[in-house]
């Protein structure tokens, strides 16, 4: 029973005072005081009062507010490197990190390791709920399996994730992001336990069709932190209300879902075809935050395979005459 916060009466050398609050009757008790009020029919010590006084003789303390468990697990990290970075993270007793599979560089004694089948982020679950999970993350193009970095030992230990090309990591604040974030399907590194690692369709027609890159994207939900990877330069833009940015669809790494999301075909027919920046264009449009990469993967991989398709090698002449005599 909880009592009543008004009405109370306090007897004091032979006076009795009051009305008064319960917050001001607990400041004013002393051993023996006699008192009455809404939970009194009648004059009595302070103590018979169920809650008024605590045993000791003391004030009765108010209940405990109720725990509020955290979804994710609070870990520590440290990014080093410059161009080839990579992540420490560093976990106490019982924490775990998910990650991308083949991540993984360097753990102390205390990690232990597993692959999990779907997504080891969601606590529960069932046999369907798991292929539910492992098949979104197969339309993604991504692996069906997590792996999983659990700190079995009694003291604080250490597991480190390389980035898979020159790059900048970025720690993302799920808590100070609204909780949610769109990325890039290759972006994700790693996360705390708690994260859940799902995906994005686009609603808009052309970013369906035209999309590429951008058409299906991971999102990341929790309150936690995540590992995000981006390749070259990364630049983080806020886009207020209305403002919108056009960009190539690979140079997106992630934006907030407050940010409108969309494909466009980039100029003109003559632009589009042979202006050598692809056919659609990313338009976003605020509010939110946005990052881009300078040096997506995709791109890297054309350029290289260009290279070597058409046969320039070092990109010389001279370098092709003197192969030629050389065979």
């Amino acid at each position: 029973m909880s009592l009543s916060p008004q009405g109370w009466y306090l007897a004091e050398n032979g006076n009795s005072l009051g009305p008064m609050s319960l917050e001001e009757l607990r400041s004013r008790l002393e051993p023996g005081s006699m008192v009455y009020g809404p939970q009194a029919a009648s004059w009595i010590a302070a103590e018979k009062v169920p809650g008024l006084v605590a045993p000791s003789g003391g004030v009765a303390a108010p209940p405990p507010p109720p725990v509020t468990q955290m979804g994710s697990d609070e870990i520590d990290y440290e990014i080093s490197g410059d161009d080839l970075q990579m992540v420490e993270v560093t976990l106490d007793p019982g924490e775990m990190v998910i990650a991308e599979a083949g991540s993984m560089l360097y753990m102390t004694p205390g990690i232990q390791m597993e692959t999990r089948f779907g997504d080891p982020g969601k606590q529960g679950g069932g046999m369907m709920d798991k292929l539910m999970q492992a098949g979104k993350r197969a339309i993604t193009g991504e692996s069906l399996f997590l792996t999983t970095f659990t700190c079995v030992s009694q003291q604080r230990e250490q597991v480190a994730f390389a980035a898979p090309y020159p790059g900048k990591i970025l720690a993302m604040h799920l808590d100070q992001l609204g909780g949610d974030l769109i990325c890039q399907k290759d972006s994700f590194l790693a996360a705390a336990r708690g994260t859940d690692v799902g995906i994005a369709f686009q609603k808009k027609l052309g970013a369906g069709l035209f999309g590429g890159e951008g058409f299906i994207l991971q999102r990341l939900r929790g309150d936690g932190i995540a590992l995000v990877h981006a390749g070259g330069h990364l630049k983080k833009m806020e886009l207020a209300a209305g403002q919108t940015l056009r960009l190539d669809t690979g140079c997106l790494v992630a934006f907030q879902p407050s940010v409108t999301y969309d494909i466009q075909l980039a100029g003109g027919v003559k632009t589009a075809l042979f202006g050598g920046e692809g056919i659609f264009l990313a338009t976003l449009t605020g509010p939110g935050t946005i990052w881009t990469q300078s040096l997506p993967f995709s791109r890297l991989a054309n350029r290289i395979v260009g290279s070597f398709a058409d046969g320039k090698g070092e990109g010389s002449v001279l370098g092709s005459l003197s192969r030629a005599f050389e065979q």
